[in-house]
């Protein structure tokens, strides 16, 4: 019998060979890849309380509620080159320090608009020769075009520096596919960074500010799954929740006039980007 185990190592060889040719690809690592995405938003906000100050006046509104604002959908002008910053967008440059870590810079620009026709409660003062003079004790407001116009409708601009997780789906279920053809990642990541509106506010007859100014900070985590095409397109979806602090609105040119106010958000991007690795030669 031990003669014939020379024999029966013959017969196995091609079918070891064969196992050999068929086992997938090692995926390359990532590291060393860049990216970059240009996508849109939609935005949530938790009602506020906004701090007006200035030289003649002091008051604070309460719970007040506020949305995002959406550019009607069409070429012109989510497409328009020359207008196409006027709807809420996202623009993001990464860069992978390893095969599951990103680290990336970008701006999320968010729009804020507080609803005008709500009532909400008002404390504090205003001597500033309006039809609104009045010392307030928690009374009841309605939120006129008059008394008040509040947004950061030029743009609700997060920028903001993320390390993002990238884990490979199908790798995760063991799932055998060509990555050079499709890759699907899922994203879980933390970001952090100055917010830079350009605020439209007008209290009564002053003159509005209309500049961009750094006016506080926000963070967020967010959640996503990004889907590549033979290595280089992708497209990508990202739920972010957060919170901004806005202690230093500017209000009109007099920037003794001032607002401030805190509020969390509900982020949901859709994004389409480019990406290559330089250092990899399988893509050179």
């Amino acid at each position: 019998m031990k003669k014939q185990y020379p024999l029966l190592l013959l017969l196995l060889i091609p079918f070891l060979s064969i196992s050999q040719e068929i086992e997938p690809k090692e995926k390359p690592s990532n590291k060393g890849r860049i990216y970059v995405f240009w996508g849109w938003n939609r935005g949530w906000y938790t009602n506020s309380d906004i701090h007006f100050t200035g030289n003649n006046y002091d008051f604070e509104l309460t719970n007040v509620k506020a949305y995002d604002r959406q550019s009607s959908f069409g070429i012109d002008p989510y497409l328009n080159p020359n207008r196409i910053t006027i709807p809420q967008t996202n623009l993001r440059i990464g860069y992978f320090i390893n095969d599951k870590y990103d680290i990336s810079i970008g701006v999320d620009h968010m729009k804020y608009v507080m609803r005008n026709g709500q009532t909400v409660k008002i404390n504090g003062n205003i001597d500033d020769g309006t039809l609104f003079d009045e010392n307030y004790n928690n009374e009841d407001i309605l939120l006129t075009q008059a008394f008040l116009i509040f947004e950061h409708s030029d743009g609700l601009n997060y920028l903001n520096a993320e390390l993002t997780r990238n884990d490979d789906l199908l790798k995760l279920f063991k799932v055998n596919w060509n990555s050079d053809i499709v890759q699907i990642n899922t994203l879980i990541g933390f970001g952090l960074g100055p917010v830079m509106p350009k605020s439209n506010v007008t209290l009564w007859n002053n003159a509005r500010n209309d500049e961009f100014h750094f006016a506080g900070y926000g963070f967020a985590g967010k959640v996503g799954l990004n889907v590549t095409f033979f290595k280089h397109i992708f497209f990508r979806g990202e739920l972010k929740e957060g919170f901004v602090n806005l202690p230093d609105v500017l209000t009109s040119p007099d920037h003794s006039d001032k607002a401030s106010h805190h509020f969390f958000f509900t982020e949901l991007n859709i994004d389409i980007g480019f990406t290559f690795n330089p250092f990899n030669k399988r893509e050179n």
